[in-house]
Order: C-alpha cells, then sequence, then structure tokens
C-alpha cells in the first residue's frame, strides 16, 4: 500500500499532504507555487511512493461546482495525460480553509502566522487527506 497525497489546488499556491506509507497519518506537506506543481509533481510521483491523489472539489453551499473548477479542470487533465496510472479523486473541500484556521487557533498559532496562506494551505490540503483517509479504509 502506498502513499495517498492531497492537493488543495489554488490559483497562486497549491497546499499539499500526504500519509504516510500505512496511510495512518495524515502529514501537511508544503506549499507549491501552482505554477511549479507539474515539475514538483513529476518529482515527487516518480519516486514511487504514492499510489492515490486526492484533489480538494470546491464546491458552493448548494452543492454547485464553484468557479474555482474553472482553473482546476485543466489541471486535472495535465495529471491524466502526464501520470495515467495514478489514481485521482476529488473530495468536497468545502469548509477545510475555516477548519485549517480552527486548527492553527486550537494550535496557539500566532496570529501573524495564521494570516500566512500558505500554512492555510498546506493545513487544508491536510484536512482534506484526514477526511479521506476515513473514506479509504
Amino acid at each position: 500500500m502506498g502513499r495517498i497525497l492531497a492537493i488543495d489546488y489554488g490559483r497562486r499556491r497549491t497546499g499539499l499532504a500526504v500519509t504516510d506509507p500505512l496511510r495512518i497519518t495524515a502529514n501537511p506537506l508544503l506549499t507549491v507555487e501552482t505554477r511549479d506543481l507539474m515539475t514538483w509533481l513529476a518529482d515527487y510521483l516518480n519516486r514511487g511512493e504514492v499510489d492515490q491523489v486526492v484533489v480538494g472539489h470546491p464546491t458552493q453551499m448548494n452543492g454547485q461546482e464553484s468557479e474555482s473548477m474553472n482553473y482546476i479542470r485543466p489541471f486535472l487533465g495535465a495529471f491524466r495525460k502526464q501520470f495515467p496510472t495514478i489514481p485521482i479523486t476529488m473530495y468536497d473541500e468545502r469548509f477545510t480553509s475555516v477548519l485549517a484556521h480552527q486548527a492553527m487557533l486550537a494550535g496557539g498559532m500566532k496570529r501573524k502566522d495564521r494570516q500566512d496562506k500558505a500554512v492555510v494551505d498546506k493545513i487544508a490540503a491536510g484536512i482534506i487527506l484526514e477526511a479521506v483517509q476515513i473514506a479509504f479504509q
């Protein structure tokens, strides 16, 4: 069993999180500039440790896709073309940024650090991954 990689795709930055090889823990990994994401993924995924990818699916409160899907769809197409053997799943990401902020508050993170959107993005990816772990077990 390989790792699951979670991607919280954004126009400027993309948050990433990964499970351990046994899929027991979900760990925020880092935030990558979106323009560098495919290069980073090629390096990371070619190591062969990841066998499942989950991408946050932005939806509105009424369940319809948000406008962000206009930017995510091209990424999904490029990903499937470059990594055809790695399954990719979409996961509803509503409230992940809110939950990330709550986790930072609960963890005692300083206000200045909580305002760093890169930190929020990688924590949000971790929250997506934690939810997905439950679904895949």
